[in-house]
């Protein structure tokens, strides 16, 4: 088992990373020692390892609430539903919410710790690739608006994430591919020599390579960790961490999260990125190349739906990042270096939506 930290003075927390993790009684009983515990999940990952990870906690008191499965589910009305069981059963304020699933579990169950009785105990065992390596690390919990993805949230830290890697043994390769792209992501806002590495070992990440696999995970939560350390609320660097996620967050919306897996739409959005650093005279042509190459040596789809620049742009003025009305992207300045701009010519950006979404 290999570990790291997020620095968060009081609230700081570890992250477990092995194999068989969620069976191991002396580890979760370590980390989990709540008496009362709602095991939050879906209608897929629940009858795969929801019985094993109950039997690994005998001695806690364990609600089980399995959710359907998909991004559209991740609603204010799914929300309800928890804090329902949750206040059904009795559960006080030193109760644990504990995610069992992907990104859509992981921000749901976390948005209710967030909110029930004010804030109680989360924990995270993501069993997705793109979870293991993004989203249950860092405390953004949320739920999705008719009018955007992830409108309504809260910073909600969790108090461990276990990522056992046997997890993703079970996870479909489109899945699979789609946890590839935040991996992708964090060599290129942060670290070339590990955008190199994963060009050097794309084809062992998709075979399931278990060394590669974990070397992965492990990089890719140590990036997430120390920015997330430094800028704990968005306020300034952990922008970065939404490279393509503007993009990519319009696909999602204006196709009714049915058709795009969210790692698919910000694969396609950190080509748009790229391609748009180039066209402002920030990054060469070569290294927009070796982008589309990576995505599509990843398996991951590079052209986005012909939704019209204008329906998109829309979408857009949505995102989270807009400030002053102004939308703030984040653009790559060099293969592994990243910065968040709003000071680009609208016509640039006109531009390349039209070039892509038509």
């Amino acid at each position: 088992m290999h570990s790291l930290t997020v620095q968060l003075g009081a609230r700081s927390y570890p992250i477990l990373i092995g194999s068989g993790l969620i069976d191991s009684t002396e580890l979760l009983t370590q980390h989990l020692p709540q008496r009362d515990v709602l095991l939050v999940s879906n209608t897929v990952v629940a009858p795969l390892y929801a019985a094993r990870l109950q039997q690994a906690l005998p001695n806690q008191r364990i609600v089980e609430a399995v959710l359907p499965d998909g991004e559209r589910h991740k609603t204010l009305e799914s929300a309800a539903r928890l804090f329902d069981v949750l206040i059904a059963n009795r559960m006080g304020r030193d109760a644990l919410v504990l995610a069992l699933g992907g990104g859509v579990v992981g921000d749901l169950a976390g948005f209710v710790a967030a909110c029930y009785q004010r804030g109680v105990a989360l924990a995270q065992i993501p069993t997705t690739l793109l979870a293991q390596v993004d989203s249950s690390v860092g405390g953004k919990t949320a739920v999705n608006h008719p009018g955007g993805k992830n409108l309504i949230g809260a910073f909600h830290q969790p108090e461990v994430v276990i990522a056992d890697t046997a997890l993703l043994n079970t996870l479909p390769d489109r899945e699979l591919t789609a946890g590839l792209a935040e991996v992708i992501k964090y060599g290129l806002i942060r670290d070339a020599g590990f955008f190199d590495w994963i060009e050097q070992h794309i084809e062992a990440l998709r075979a399931r390579d278990p060394a590669a696999l974990a070397h992965a995970i492990y990089r890719s939560c140590e990036i997430k960790a120390e920015i997330v350390a430094r800028d704990e609320r968005e306020q300034g660097e952990r922008a970065l961490l939404n490279l393509g996620h503007t993009f990519g967050h319009a696909i999602e919306t204006a196709t009714g999260y049915r058709e795009w897996l969210h790692g698919e739409a910000v694969g396609a959005g950190m080509l748009i990125a790229a391609d748009l650093s180039e066209r402002l005279g920030q990054l060469p042509a070569t290294a927009v190349q070796r982008v589309r190459s990576l995505l599509r040596r990843a398996g991951l789809p590079i052209e986005p739906p012909r939704l019209g620049a204008e329906c998109v742009l829309a979408r857009m003025g949505l995102d989270k990042k807009v400030q002053a009305g102004r939308v703030r992207l984040v653009l790559l300045t060099a293969l592994g270096r990243a910065c968040v701009s709003a000071d680009y010519p609208d016509s640039v950006l006109q531009q390349t939506l039209a070039a892509h979404f038509g």
